[in-house]
């Protein structure tokens, strides 16, 4: 019998350029709808539940691209850096 590998989780390869900018797109596009932006990507962020992000423009497609952990990895990286 064969020993299970451990899988190892590396969220790396995305790059943080192009998370802000697709989070950027997706701000924005629910913004133009006349949404709250911040709860929306939060209830989305927090539930997995793409129904929180609307389709316009794109923005469920893009943000669904990303790994939710990539989003909240480069927000608390971000925050950190600038809370020193």
């Amino acid at each position: 019998m064969e020993k299970e590998k451990t899988s190892l989780f590396n969220i790396k390869d995305i790059s943080e350029k192009q998370v802000s900018d697709i989070l950027t797109e997706v701000y924005a596009s629910l913004e133009e709808r006349g949404y709250n932006s911040i709860n929306q990507i939060v209830g989305y962020l927090i539930s997995g539940d793409p129904g929180y992000i609307s389709s316009y423009n794109g923005a469920r497609k893009k943000i669904q691209e990303i790994d939710r952990a990539k989003i909240v990895e480069i927000i608390l990286e971000d925050f950190y850096k600038n809370n020193k």
